[in-house]
């Protein structure tokens, strides 16, 4: 049940970090995580690991997306350019 719901919410909003999911959903972070790992061992999502800094405070969490979809390239001066 949660799964479609997880899946909405990538679909409209892209790569989102599991807590920033669990946020938008209003579905609880642990509930959030056990979809995540559901749904990323049936295919639908690609997921990682990540670590983010936030005023030096280091935030384990994973980011995830709908399987198959390329986030678009930053803005900015590519390396070689």
């Amino acid at each position: 049940m949660h799964a479609s719901s997880i899946l909405q919410y990538l679909k409209k909003n892209g790569q989102q970090l599991d807590q920033e999911i669990a946020v938008g959903t209003g579905i609880p972070l642990p509930k959030v995580r056990l979809s995540l790992s559901d749904l990323s061992a049936r295919g639908e999502i690609s997921r990682c690991n990540v670590t983010r800094f936030n005023d030096g405070k280091a935030i384990e969490g994973m980011l995830c997306r709908i399987a198959g979809t390329i986030p678009p390239k930053a803005p900015g001066r590519k390396p070689g350019s």
